[in-house]
């Protein structure tokens, strides 16, 4: 079994200037990576996905780029 892997921009940030496309797609996703700076507005257009934060920021704890990478591979 195999699945696609969608890359969805956010823009500036605000939830209303999302595509169509981009909410449509939210709105089937079954997982989420996401960055810290995604409005939690945007991630509630996924209820059934699992939504898991991958941003990085200095200093703090952040996914390394080989977890991000098998987490989508692994959902694909």
């Amino acid at each position: 079994m195999s699945g696609t892997v969608y890359l969805v921009g956010a823009g500036p940030g605000a939830p209303d200037l999302l595509t169509v496309r981009a909410v449509r797609l939210l709105e089937r996703a079954d997982i989420v990576l996401h960055d810290a700076l995604v409005h939690p507005d945007v991630l509630a257009l996924a209820p059934r996905a699992e939504c898991i934060a991958v941003g990085k920021r200095c200093g703090k704890h952040s996914a390394a780029q080989r977890f991000i990478n098998k987490r989508l591979i692994d959902a694909a």
